[in-house]
């Protein structure tokens, strides 16, 4: 049954019941309605179904309004509270649910398995369960057995979307992977996308589920190679910019993934990595590299804590009393998502040495009491360097190469510019009399 195919037409638009509207749930919606099926969204909370019924839209995804407005317009796309009445009709069910990372770093699949005994009873013959969340193998097995409905197949189809360009990614797929026990109940998943014209692998469950962590344990060990890379660059005088630009052109590398920064995070990468290691652990099989992987991100992200430390400690040898600037705080740019930020990370170390943290974001309000504890948000990048020891950039936000560099030096007390980013203009921060420390380039002590 496995293989890769090129994608068959559908027979007709479907009808399709997708659980769940946070990142996954909502785009996969949205998007299947504007390639003609009826969807309905379920969503236990209320408020949020309530904005959506009027296109209000809490995730900053680029195009994610617009096509919620349309399907809304077109009458393809609705939005309820009630998840056993959404499914009562459908051809096909998404479940698109959390599955953060649980005790021992394992999946938690209580969402999904909820809904499972929720709309067990509920479900059409013949229509299509689908695992859209990152689930560990054995997830499709699991959820056909608390449905306990033989003739209701489940299958996987996991996502590959990048967040912040979520609408793009879905409606213009690298592939679709759909794995079940039954041939024809995949192939019927793999259908839905059949306007999309990419390539299909229609394969089993198992394989299905793999491939999703396998791609982001991929993704993280290459930014961990970037970042020791970087580490070895600045010891030997290299320039990391250099050698990714020399190295990611060989096309049996590539170029992506390849860009050091403060350590790698997110909603994804941090839960399917540890997610991944706890599935090998519980199987008996050492994976070191994958170990490793994880590992590096640490100590990555350690090293660059002491550079500030050395940079800005107090007399005292810690940073008791030393005001930072924080530029970014969303685990990358395009996004408001702070989930495993690698950003939060060096902020949480930071504190814990004593640091007063003042933090600029344009994707976030100062009204967060989330953050109380750990930073104080700023509504302006002045303000956030006002009397900082120094500015440490911890978000690739584009805007902040256009910054008013010359004011913000005339702000901070110190003259350091962290740009964990690799993001800013050498020559620009020069003339603002400041000193710029990068990654993975020499790094040198300024006073």
């Amino acid at each position: 049954m496995s293989g890769t195919t090129a994608p068959r037409s559908a027979d007709r638009p479907a009808r399709v019941a997708v659980v769940g509207t946070g990142y996954v749930g909502l785009t996969t919606g949205a998007c299947l309605a504007s390639l003609g099926h009826r969807v309905v969204c379920a969503d236990a909370d209320a408020g949020k179904v309530e904005r959506l019924r009027r296109a209000e839209v809490d995730i900053l995804e680029p195009g994610l309004p617009e096509l919620v407005r349309d399907g809304l317009g077109s009458g393809r796309l609705e939005f309820v509270r009630d998840t056993p009445a959404a499914v009562r009709e459908a051809d096909v069910v998404f479940l698109c649910l959390p599955t953060p990372m649980g005790a021992g770093g394992a999946a938690d699949l209580a969402a999904v398995e909820a809904v499972a005994r929720e709309i067990r009873t509920e479900l059409p013959d013949g229509c299509v369960v689908v695992n859209k969340s990152t689930v560990p193998v054995g997830t499709s097995e699991r959820v056909g057995a608390l449905l306990g409905r033989p003739e209701v197949p489940v299958v996987s189809n996991p996502e590959f979307l990048r967040e912040g360009h979520a609408v793009h990614d879905f409606l213009h797929p690298d592939r679709v992977v759909v794995g079940g026990a039954d041939p024809e109940a995949a192939r019927r998943v793999a259908d839905l996308y059949a306007p999309l014209a990419a390539p299909h692998v229609v394969t089993d469950a198992a394989s299905a589920e793999l491939t999703k962590y396998a791609a982001n344990f991929f993704l993280a060990m290459k930014l961990s190679f970037a970042n020791n890379l970087a580490t070895l660059c600045e010891r030997f005088g290299a320039d990391v910019a250099d050698v990714t630009a020399g190295i990611g052109r060989d096309p049996r590398i590539g170029e992506a993934f390849l860009k050091p920064g403060p350590g790698w995070g997110g909603s994804c990468l941090p839960k399917d990595t540890h997610a991944l290691l706890s599935v090998c652990e519980a199987a008996g099989i050492d994976f070191p590299l994958l170990r490793a992987t994880i590992e590096t991100n640490v100590e990555h992200q350690r090293r660059l804590v002491e550079r500030v430390v050395a940079q800005c400690a107090g007399p005292d040898g810690t940073l008791t009393g030393v005001r930072l600037a924080l530029l970014g705080l969303a685990f990358k740019a395009g996004t408001s998502d702070l989930r495993d930020s690698p950003a939060l990370a060096l902020a949480r170390q930071l504190r814990e040495r004593g640091a007063e943290l003042f933090a600029y974001d344009p994707a976030l309000s100062e009204t967060r009491p989330d953050l109380s504890d750990l930073v104080t948000l700023t509504g302006d990048p002045l303000e956030a360097a006002d009397g900082a020891a120094a500015c440490l950039v911890l978000t690739e936000w584009p805007q902040f190469r256009d910054l008013d560099w010359p004011a913000i030096a005339a702000r901070l007390d110190g003259r350091v510019v962290h740009d964990f980013r690799n993001l800013l203009d050498q020559d620009r921060l020069e003339r603002a009399g400041l000193v710029r420390q990068s990654i993975g380039s020499a790094f040198t002590m300024a006073g």
